[in-house]
């Protein structure tokens, strides 16, 4: 199931075995809480940790053994077995037979983040186990959670609010929660948010701004573009680091267009999170194959001109706004200016 309906299907009883992953930690670290919070009176005694990657043979008896424990006190007793990868024979000899017939009084939670290593058993396909979904969650989703958060903290705040705090915290739930308490706290009980509020409270770092700034790029607004550049540079960013940047997101842009699958299997491939591979994509066709391509390879071309000495990486970087801004006829030649 999606994260989204998870709260809801506790309303009638928890499950035996969870598996929770994906990308998004907010959501696994808000399941976890919520389970917490239901059925864990007394986690000292209640509550056993086990880390996956020490559980290989005969240790995972020792799994199945506090899985199948009574609690003491607590309503349930919760087992939790972070980055759980068993492989098939670990999965036939040890498991199979508690996730055929669970402790009814234990919850079995197993939380996955790091990526698998060889060809582990697909716990997705155990009996009695329910999988949680916790990648990202789409634009609409998160969207609906900033407002309905809004609204039942009694403060108002219109779309273009919450997209703002969408954008400003690229999607990641981790950050929109927290903005979002920043902004409720400011805002008190009855307020209400406007767009500037949003602009002053919402911390935007530089990993946004670089964003911001390629994003200007892309809307071929060049005021903004040098606005935020210039920003960044007062702020302790150099030139290097702006191209290499730049450099980045044309490459980005070039291989999501190149790769020519859906944003969810270009995302795996490529290492990314599904919505940047879409706001990737959306850039990567108004531009075109061909400029993309030309853009990377200006940059990286006058990457490599600064470490060859060729170039500064001042020069570099006016050679590769004029590029950018103004196209192949911007050429100024190689040399140092």
């Amino acid at each position: 199931m999606k994260f989204i309906l998870f709260k809801s299907s506790l309303e009638e009883g928890a499950k035996p075995v969870y598996l929770f992953d994906g990308e998004e930690e907010y959501f696994k670290e808000r399941g976890e809480a919520m389970l917490r919070e239901k059925y864990l009176a007394e986690p000292t005694l209640d509550f056993s940790l086990f880390r996956g990657e020490t559980l290989h043979g005969g240790a995972l008896a020792d799994l199945v053994a506090a899985a199948q424990s009574f609690p003491f006190v607590s309503e349930k007793r919760i087992v939790k077995v972070t980055d759980f990868y068993p492989t098939e024979r670990e999965y036939e000899q040890y498991l199979q037979k508690y996730f055929a017939d669970p402790q009814p009084s234990t919850i079995l939670l197993i939380v996955n983040s790091a990526p698998p290593k060889g060809k582990p058993f697909d716990l997705k396909k155990a009996p009695g186990v329910t999988w949680v979904d916790c990648s990202k969650g789409d634009d609409e989703t998160l969207l609906r959670w900033i407002y309905t958060r809004f609204k039942r903290a009694g403060v108002r705040a219109d779309t273009e609010c919450c997209e703002r705090v969408l954008r400003y915290c690229l999607a990641d739930m981790s950050r929109i929660a927290g903005e979002t308490e920043k902004l409720i706290a400011y805002a008190g009980a009855g307020g209400a948010i406007s767009a500037e509020d949003v602009d002053a409270v919402v911390y935007r770092d530089t990993a946004y701004k670089l964003y911001e700034m390629t994003n200007a790029l892309e809307l071929k607004n060049y005021a903004k573009y040098l606005s935020v550049q210039r920003e960044l540079l007062e702020k302790g960013a150099d030139e290097m680091t702006l191209l290499n940047t730049l450099c980045a997101y044309y490459r980005t842009l070039l291989e999501v267009l190149l790769v020519g699958k859906s944003d969810a299997d270009t995302a795996r491939l490529l290492g990314m999170k599904e919505y940047a591979v879409k706001v990737n994509r959306r850039c990567a066709r108004r531009l075109g194959e061909r400029r993309v391509r030309e853009c990377w390879q200006e940059v990286f071309g006058c990457i490599n001109a600064v470490k060859g000495g060729a170039l500064t990486a001042q020069a570099a970087l006016l050679r590769v706004n004029a590029f950018l801004f103004f196209g192949g006829g911007a050429n100024i030649g190689r040399q140092e200016g």
